[in-house]
């Protein structure tokens, strides 16, 4: 076979992608964070986390190839890679990146011409919120948190969707970083100080509390605070990245700006 048959997935994107473009019945496993499309969780096997996994179990599958992301999945990627398993860890962190992936696994899999195609239309829908943003009165500052301790700003995709979108994120210069130690903020006041309109919040999975993000000192003074404009974005939509930060993701944070920006 020319192109990988069976493949394991170690995080949610190659799922996504492989599902969108009619190549799911290569994948025989999946990571246990997969909610899209919902069908890959009763049709596929989990056999990942993020930072471990079921290498036995894996082996068991007899995958002629693995798709993991990040330096962090560094350990996984060794063990397969002894025990003979050919791997494919990508390492993209920007819009452009996602794109560019989407082209790259679809071209492993033999299916590039479907996989442009699917590109092409996540492009066509950035330009559409582009557009639509460039129509509103007025652009938000917004803190996106990913962890609350330490607290940590936006991922590179995630700052640029929030430009997209309609907004300025407040960290723009921390977005770039490619580790999270990186992008912690260590001032909880430098926050106050770039008072931002909005505030997002992701905490990689782990339950949303707002009162202990409104409870820290000083706080009350934002005017995101103020105006109760604080909400939860679903990391499965947001912290992957994959398609489904470029369309549910980014509509969710445009219908947020778009709602503040419109209330003005």
């Amino acid at each position: 076979m020319p192109f990988p048959g069976r493949i394991v997935c170690l995080t949610e994107e190659p799922t996504e992608v492989l599902y969108a473009l009619g190549e799911q019945d290569r994948i025989v496993g999946i990571s246990r964070f997969t909610v899209r499309p919902p069908q890959a969780r009763e049709e596929k096997p989990r056999v990942s986390a993020f930072t471990s996994a079921d290498i036995e179990r894996i082996l068991a599958l007899e995958p002629d190839l693995a798709i993991g992301f990040s330096d962090i999945q560094a350990d996984i990627a060794r063990d397969l890679i002894k025990a003979g398993v050919e791997v494919w860890i990508s390492n993209h962190r920007t819009v452009d990146g996602i794109l560019g992936y989407v082209r790259r696994l679809g071209a492993m899999v033999g299916a590039a011409e479907a996989a442009d195609a699917y590109a092409e239309g996540l492009t066509r829908h950035l330009d559409e919120i582009r557009r639509a943003a460039r129509t509103l009165p007025r652009r938000p500052r917004v803190y996106f948190e990913e962890w609350d301790d330490p607290m940590i700003s936006g991922i590179g995709w995630v700052s640029e969707l929030i430009r997209i979108a309609g907004g300025d994120d407040i960290f723009p210069e921390k977005a770039s970083a490619a580790l999270a130690t990186d992008r912690i903020v260590t001032d909880p006041d430098e926050v106050v100080r770039r008072s931002p309109d909005i505030i997002l919040a992701s905490w990689c999975g782990k339950k949303f509390q707002p009162d202990r993000l409104t409870a820290r000192p000083g706080w009350d003074a934002i005017p995101a605070v103020r105006h109760r404009q604080i909400h939860e974005i679903d990391a499965a939509i947001i912290l992957q990245p994959g398609p489904a930060a470029l369309t549910d993701g980014l509509d969710t944070i445009h219908r947020i700006v778009s709602t503040w920006a419109k209330g003005c």
